[in-house]
């Protein structure tokens, strides 16, 4: 087939130019040319119905929306993830570390829906089909109906799709894939771009749910244009240590469900297994009461999550106290540091203070701050919370505390997992008791170290 032509376009002023230059013509920024395929126009009034113009006009009000079906890949928590199950003519944008899972749980994924009769296709770019067909048997799986296409090149990719048409298409990974109508090399932007786009593209067209594995950069960031994100429907986020045997998946985009949304993965021999409790895996089993641990009650999507918030405060030894977090926003720490000091009267100053969400996840939701600062004051005074106690509410610089969304779900979470007191926003407080929970609903800061002096 003959080669599309090219160009590089600026990525800041739009400059076009027929070879690729260090330096924009236009603007005079340095390394913002990147080659793009030129579309040809058809002649205005030619074949206008052809390319969809008046005829693909409609009223918003005469469109009937449609329920799309859900295809659940047999994976409970990778479901939970995408809302549900995949989407026909759906494009699903995965990215993780290196050796973090992301093949293993795809695998596994069509392995599952191949055993259901389902009709599916794995694209491997980075592996050999002796490798796909190692690790499979060492998962165990049963692959006998799963086809295998170990191929990189674009068009040889889409001749394949077009002909078997799956109902779900693996491509590991998107940065491996090249097309011919561009010169630049596979992983590059422009390739990225334009080999996502045509993907998108026969998704829509064809009803096939295509998967997209990505590469992260050394931030933890999708490699890549960022255009990559906003082509596709539902971005996912494989996180976790490559040393811990925990695995977490999350979403950050998904147009057919919950943004936000976690599940929760256990690495074993045999692969990927979902955590059917995952508060379990934050909460530290202490002998004994521990001075600077406090229990949250966080909302993950559609799911509460309880983590257990561990708090150090300790005589600084340099003249600037540091102040650390993990799994939390350090910029948060330090305005709840002088919210308590301004309202409840309480100097840290001249103490380091450490603040860590157990268990490795992170944390992004305001309703952590009343847990971050009672483990503090517990630290601080050596003084240790109830270890049956669950904490919520975002606190504000008046000292006030702030409801939290879905409390009453929080609630109910922490008295199914044995909690029997929680301290939360007043506005949060259930209008009828939970049953074997003792809701305590204040409105200040000053309240909550009142009541901490309580016990």
């Amino acid at each position: 087939m003959a080669k599309a032509k090219t160009q590089y376009s600026c990525t800041e002023c739009g400059t076009s130019s027929p070879k690729w230059q260090g330096q924009c013509p236009g603007c005079g920024q340095w390394n913002t040319l990147v080659e793009a395929v030129i579309e040809t126009a058809a002649p205005a009034g030619r074949n206008f119905d052809a390319l969809g113009g008046a005829s693909g006009l409609q009223m918003l009000a005469e469109i009937r929306p449609r329920e799309e079906p859900r295809q659940p890949t047999g994976v409970e928590e990778f479901d939970r993830v995408l809302g549900g199950g995949l989407v026909a003519g759906g494009v699903v944008l995965i990215g993780g570390d290196p050796g973090i899972g992301k093949s293993t749980l795809l695998l596994q994924a069509l392995a599952r829906l191949a055993q259901a009769g389902e009709n599916v296709l794995y694209v491997s770019g980075e592996e050999s089909g002796e490798q796909v067909a190692l690790r499979a048997r060492r998962l165990q799986l049963d692959v006998g109906r799963m086809q295998l296409l170990a191929e990189i090149n674009l068009e040889r990719i889409l001749a394949t799709l077009i002909k078997l048409r799956p109902a779900v298409a693996v491509i590991d990974s998107i940065q491996t894939v090249w097309s011919d109508a561009m010169q630049s090399a596979p992983g590059s932007v422009a390739q990225v771009r334009e080999c996502a786009a045509q993907l998108t593209r026969f998704a829509k067209q064809s009803g096939t749910c295509v998967i997209l594995v990505g590469h992260v950069t050394k931030e933890g960031s999708l490699a890549g244009p960022r255009v990559l994100e906003h082509m596709v429907d539902t971005v996912l986020y494989f996180e976790g240590d490559t040393h811990s045997s925990f695995r977490l998946v999350r979403a950050v985009k998904n147009r057919f469900g919950a943004v936000n949304e976690l599940g929760v993965f256990a690495m074993t021999e045999k692969g990927l297994r979902g955590v059917a409790n995952p508060s379990a895996l934050f909460l530290s089993q202490h002998s004994l009461d521990v001075a600077g641990s406090c229990v949250l009650c966080t909302q993950e999507g559609t799911r509460p999550l309880l983590v257990e918030i561990q708090a150090l405060v300790d005589g600084s030894q340099a003249p600037n106290p540091r102040r650390l977090t993990v799994g939390l926003e350090q910029n948060r720490l330090a305005m709840l540091l002088a919210v308590l000091h301004r309202h409840a009267g309480i100097v840290c100053g001249d103490q380091d203070v450490f603040v860590n969400a157990v268990g490795g996840v992170k944390i992004a939701e305001p309703a952590a701050d009343l847990a971050v600062l009672l483990a503090i004051v517990s630290s601080l005074r050596n003084k240790a919370l109830p270890g049956k106690l669950v904490v919520f509410g975002e606190v504000g610089l008046a000292g006030e505390i702030r409801p939290a969304p879905r409390g009453q779900e929080r609630l109910k979470e922490a008295a199914k997992l044995g909690f029997t007191h929680a301290i939360v926003p007043k506005a949060n407080a259930p209008r009828q008791a939970i049953k074997g929970i003792e809701v305590i609903a204040l409105d200040r800061i000053e309240q909550a170290i009142e009541q901490m002096r309580a016990w």
